[in-house]
């Protein structure tokens, strides 16, 4: 007899090529439902699909969902999109993708890792730790991973790590067993409307982290602490820099391939312990941060050190985390997603601890209207560590409304308030002619931005030639 979970249901995604939706379908699949999905555009995501026999329809149009039973939507769609629209004609259930990630996750045992930045390395670093032990866990996350070479994977075990997307506040409903807080800033504010709204949703989170499980708080961010005032429940561990974090890390020192640290636990009840040399192939403090929550949530769960310590360390990396693209006249080009003020700063401050006697030219794309009218002023000051920036124009991710101020403007702002010279171009035609005059001596580039910017870094070598 061949009985089957939901074995009449055709669960259609629209915007299945976004990089949750695509995860989420590819773990659905492998459970055994039917999916299928659409999409306004082809990229790399319904490539990984197509290879997974999902079908995946380019344009949004109402008989896409002529055989569908249940709808899942990414956060991106409109109102006015006509899959939708006909799909509340029919009356069938819609889903947005939080709800359904948190349907599909309740019978297992969940790490989730929340946060405003970090999110996806984080879920890879204890990925990679699990990867070296005899769990096999289902991994979904908001970026590629390199070690799989997806952003999703359907395990063997009853263990879940997944990255949980705070932008339309649906990660409150996905079931914690372990959670990990890097991180709460000023960001996503066309759903929040106020930090206090943001704050309370991460309260709710924390607190339905079930009694035999554990949060893990970044102690390091001040809104992080603020929130622990106000968390009564105190099942919670805390990790970062600061002396008083149950997990703190000392003796840090960073190179170009790689970051070494020592690691102090002091845990109620427990003698003080100190894991010494751990290595991770990553720049950055933020990045340290990362990989301390991954090693602090792996020991709680019983990892050993030593699987601990090889699983940092022989991690293979995200994609869109500052990866080496290619190299122009001895000038080493990489390519990264922070689209956000305090990502901005992160990745230059790193930068400029291994390349201080660099040049450091940063490409920077503005990623929605909405960000950049809400965060103006904070972009401004982000640029202080880079040398010299060339602004793009705004990526706006469908967004109609005016910006409300001038962007040449916005650019002298930049210059003014992060000592940088800049250089404002309209496309990467322009981007490539000015960095073929440009490139010579000790320069790095770094592209950034949540927009086609990725792209254009990945085009250059062509347009260079």
């Amino acid at each position: 007899m061949n009985i089957k979970i939901a074995k009449s249901e055709v669960i259609h995604f629209i915007g299945i090529g976004g990089i949750g939706m695509s995860g989420l379908s590819l773990i659905m699949k492998g459970k055994g439902f039917k999916v299928q999905g659409s999409d306004i555009e082809h990229n790399n995501n319904v490539d990984r699909l197509k290879k997974e026999k999902i079908k995946v329809l380019i344009g949004h149009k109402k008989q896409n969902i002529n055989n569908a039973t249940i709808l899942v939507i990414s956060s991106a769609i409109k109102k006015n999109n006509p899959e939708l629209i006909e799909a509340k004609k029919r009356q069938l259930p819609i889903y947005g993708r939080g709800e359904m990630l948190a349907n599909i996750v309740s019978l297992t045992k969940n790490i989730v890792v929340a946060g405003a930045h970090g999110k996806t390395t984080t879920t890879s670093l204890i990925a990679s730790i699990f990867q070296n032990t005899k769990i096999d866990p289902t991994i979904i996350n908001g970026g590629v991973i390199n070690s799989i070479n997806n952003s999703a994977k359907l395990g063997k075990s009853n263990w879940t790590i997944l990255e949980a997307d705070e932008s339309d506040g649906s990660f409150v409903y996905i079931p914690p067993t372990y959670s990990i807080i890097t991180n709460i800033d000023r960001e996503h504010m066309d759903y929040y409307k106020s930090m206090k709204d943001i704050k309370n949703h991460f309260i709710k989170f924390i607190n339905k982290v079930p009694s035999f499980g554990k949060s893990f708080i970044c102690l390091d961010d001040t809104i992080n602490k603020e929130l622990l005032k106000e968390i009564k429940n105190k099942n919670f561990y805390t990790y970062g820099f600061n002396i008083k974090s149950n997990f703190c890390i000392q003796n840090t020192k960073q190179f170009k391939k790689f970051s070494e640290f020592d690691l102090k636990i002091s845990l109620p009840n427990k003698n003080n312990k100190t894991i010494k040399k751990i290595k991770i192939p990553l720049l950055g403090l933020h990045n340290i941060r990362n990989s301390v929550a991954a090693a602090a949530v792996a020991l709680t769960v019983g990892v050993s050190i030593s699987e601990i310590k090889k699983g940092l360390k022989t991690f293979q990396g995200v994609q869109r985390r500052f990866n080496k693209v290619f190299t122009f006249k001895n000038v080493d080009f990489f390519d990264d997603y922070a689209h956000h003020p305090t990502e901005i700063k992160e990745v230059l401050n790193s930068i400029k601890t291994v390349y201080d006697n660099y040049e450091k030219i940063c490409i920077f794309q503005p990623h929605r209207i909405s960000r950049l009218k809400d965060l103006k002023k904070e972009f401004t000051f982000a640029f202080k560590e880079a040398d010299k920036v060339i602004l793009c124009p705004i990526y706006d991710a469908g967004e109609k409304f005016k910006l409300g101020f001038s962007y040449l403007s916005f650019a002298k702002e930049i210059i003014k308030n992060s000592k940088v010279k800049l250089f404002l171009i309209n496309d990467q035609f322009q981007l490539a002619k000015f960095l073929k005059y440009s490139i010579y001596g000790k320069k790095i580039v770094v592209g950034m931005g949540a927009g086609s910017i990725s792209a254009w870094i990945r085009e250059l070598p062509n347009l260079l030639k």
